[in-house]
């Protein structure tokens, strides 16, 4: 084996799933750059790394160092140091400073770092402000050096220290030797299994308690992501007994242990953790409670009055007067919404696209500021709420923003300090997971309506449960099903296809110059990913003079040549490949890249699925400016992992998103994932065209298939059970 010291000197290409990663770096007695290949997914521009490997020619690169292990060090020489300093590792020190303080310190500077910093004010530009922020981010690369050699010494991926040390400071390294699977815990990112293989470099056994505990939370956690609000204990036992290679007896004996300390909860044959246990009950029992309750509007003072009086319990608003007011003809089953809105606690509006939802509940809106009422209005997303606004002219908010969600305490509005107001309206209800159903209702007083509008034929939460279909399915509340398509979005084939799709038959995929859906054959994954950046990158914005970002490109699946990685990588290379950037786990991020939130940040108050665009770069603070609708947030380098490109996207991220024009690629390499209502909600998206590319053979395959897994849920049985706590 040989080794090599070298200064990283550019990142050609990095792999985030397996961490391979192409350098170009500098080694000292060669003049051209060297090729070195391998995992060093957390190898910054600058680092000087000591690496033992081989060397070997290959037949398409030429000559490489193949590394085979890896480790940081100091760098010695004035070019290594100034490379180091200014990578953007300390935050404070740009390319800029860098030069100016090497050029002043010369070989010096790491020592003057690290024993006397106050003198860098010496340096011009630098302030008392900027050596402070210089000072403390020194310190805490060191210690984070000191958490990723640990790491690394127990053969785990080093992209998480900064994570670490940002929860737990100067214990880190205490915290993970006491219990390494607090980590699957409390870090975003790190599962059960990176905690695991810690954990047995440190000599916990496979049968330890803690160990088996922590799988049990992790398997039961993995199901929740799934869509399951519980296991069945026969399923728990299984999966637990196969991620954990431990006996069945021990797998047993633990979790009799965790209900017994309430770390799970049992109800049957259904074994919870115990939010979803409450989420789960404690929506049944609300929405029993609050459809049971009277409404205190004048609308339905006057109305129970009315009936009472007329012994006629069919009295309800005059349609035709709210037609005239909204300039609209409803058709029986809409004005049947509007009468039965009149007079409902809780209700269910529901249809596929073009169907009149929107219209409908405009007229509802309509019938209620008739009477004077209070209305609220909200959706899942901060887009679904913008086209809510649109579309009523009322103001709309995310369910995060209605419930006021202020880190860490939570939610503001609760059971203590409810919602004000007499009717709450919420859009794309089949988002809804029954964490989130559960918050929202704590919020609803007794006396106000609750209206839930959404299309139960999409694609269900992404968080566990199945809340607008279970509630339907309970037979609990009032019901309406919008099934006639009306004649201007007849004209769509857009909307055409999308109800033959959900039917089970094939669409019309004729083209033609007047159509907005089309279909392009390519039998390929290469020819589809390069067929789909030409589409994006000049036929459609060309014709349809739109910018390519407003055009989505949305696919079933993250991973593979035709999945969402991949295409973000060959999308951001056509559109926006130049200028300085910010890197994290093999991303490139710079100015103008649109990207997307992967996970509810209530800090920052942005959400799983938000997407925004870059409008600022910062190398001296190592952070970016994110603009999601207006709003301009900050993240730093440790935040990066919170964000991914969003040039492509799965169709799972997209619900409750419309995009004027949507690029859906479609090939049997995502069979696993072709489903009749992925498909669908894929296609819904868009609003002005749709363009398919793939094979016919592909889209036949997930019109047929239509065995959605069933999802563990007893909302249903508790609603249709029907029995209420009033405590």
């Amino acid at each position: 084996m040989v080794k090599i010291r070298c200064v990283v000197e550019r990142i050609t290409y990095q792999n985030p799933e397996n961490g391979y990663t192409v350098l170009k770096v500098n080694v000292k007695g060669y003049d051209e750059l060297v090729t070195v290949v391998g995992s060093l997914l957390d190898a910054n521009v600058g680092s000087v790394l000591l690496i033992d490997g081989n060397w070997k020619i290959d037949t398409k690169y030429g000559r490489q160092f193949v590394a085979e292990k890896w480790e940081e060090t100091m760098p010695a020489t004035i070019y290594g140091i100034e490379k180091y300093l200014g990578s953007g590792l300390i935050k404070g020190v740009g390319p800029k400073f860098a030069n100016r303080i090497v050029q002043k310190y010369g070989t010096d500077t790491i020592a003057i770092m690290e024993d006397n910093p106050d003198i860098l004010i010496e340096v011009e530009g630098i302030g008392i402000k900027r050596v402070q922020m210089i000072k403390e981010s020194w310190e805490r690369q060191k210690e984070v050096k000191n958490i990723m050699l640990f790491l690394q010494d127990h053969g785990v991926s080093t992209s998480f220290a900064a994570k670490i040390y940002k929860a737990y400071g100067n214990e880190s390294i205490d915290k993970v030797k006491e219990n390494p699977f607090r980590l699957a815990d409390d870090i975003w990112g790190i599962g059960f299994k990176t905690a695991d293989s810690i954990a047995e470099k440190l000599g916990f056994g496979k049968e330890s308690y803690v160990r088996l505990r922590s799988g049990i939370m992790y398997t039961l956690s993995e199901l929740a992501d799934e869509g399951h609000v519980f296991a069945v204990k026969e399923q728990l036992i299984e999966k637990a007994e196969a991620l954990l290679e431990a006996g069945q007896e021990c797998i047993i004996m633990t979790m009799d242990q965790m209900l017994k300390e309430k770390d799970l909860l049992q109800e049957e044959n259904a074994i919870y953790l115990p939010p979803f246990y409450y989420a789960e009950a404690g929506t049944a029992n609300k929405l029993l409670k609050l459809a049971a309750q009277s409404g205190g509007d004048k609308l339905w003072v006057r109305l129970t009055k009315a009936r009472d009086e007329t012994g006629n319990n069919e009295l309800s608003v005059d349609v035709e007067r709210i037609e005239a007011a909204v300039n609209m003809k409803y058709d029986e089953v809409q004005a049947d919404a509007i009468r039965q809105a009149a007079l409902a606690k809780v209700m269910v509006l529901t249809g596929g696209p073009g169907t009149g939802k929107t219209t409908t509940t405009q007229g509802i809106i309509a019938a209620y500021r008739t009477y004077g009422l209070k209305i609220l209005l909200a959706a899942p997303t901060g887009r679904a709420a913008k086209r809510m606004t649109e579309a009523t002219g009322l103001e709309a908010k995310t369910i995060h923003r209605l419930l006021e969600c202020k880190p860490p305490e939570g939610y503001q509005k609760n059971e203590e300090n409810p919602l004000e107001g007499d009717v709450l309206i919420v859009d794309e209800c089949s988002m809804i997971d029954i964490i989130l159903m559960n918050s929202l209702l704590k919020a609803i007083p007794p006396n106000m309506r609750l209206i839930l509008v959404g299309d139960i034929d999409q694609l269900p939460s992404v968080g566990a449960g199945n809340v607008l279909r279970d509630m339907i399915e309970s037979e609990q509340f009032p019901v309406i099903r919008l099934t006639r398509i009306f004649r201007q979005a007849q004209t769509s084939r857009i909307i055409t296809n999308a109800h033959k799709i959900n039917r089970g038959d094939l669409p019309d995929i004729s083209n033609g110059k007047e159509s907005d859906f089309f279909f392009i054959q390519k039998d390929e994954p290469e020819d589809v990913v390069a067929e789909v950046v030409k589409l994006v990158k000049n036929s459609l914005p060309q014709y349809y003079k739109t910018p390519s970002s407003q055009i989505q490109v949305l696919t079933p699946m993250q991973r593979g040549v035709v999945g969402a990685a991949n295409l973000n990588l060959a999308l951001q290379e056509a559109l926006n490949s130049t200028g300085e950037g910010l890197r994290r786990s093999g991303s490139v991020f710079r100015t103008n890249d649109k990207v997307m939130q992967i996970k509810n940040n209530y800090d920052k108050e942005v959400f799983n699925g938000d997407i925004g665009i870059i409008t600022a770069i910062d190398l001296e603070d190592r952070s970016l400016k994110v603009d999601f609708d207006g709003r301009q947030i900050v993240y730093d380098i440790t935040e990066l992992d919170e964000i991914v490109h969003a040039y492509a996207t799965t169709i799972h991220k997209a619900q409750g998103s419309e995009y004027p024009i949507v690029v859906m690629p479609i090939l049997m390499n995502h069979y696993v994932m072709l489903q009749r209502n992925l498909i669908y909600t894929g296609i819904t998206r868009a609003k002005k065209v749709l363009v398919m590319v793939g094979t016919k053979k592909a889209l036949a395959y997930a019109i047929s298939h239509v065995t959605v897994t069933k999802r563990n849920t007893l909302l249903k049985e508790r609603l249709a059970a029907g029995s209420i706590d009033f405590r």
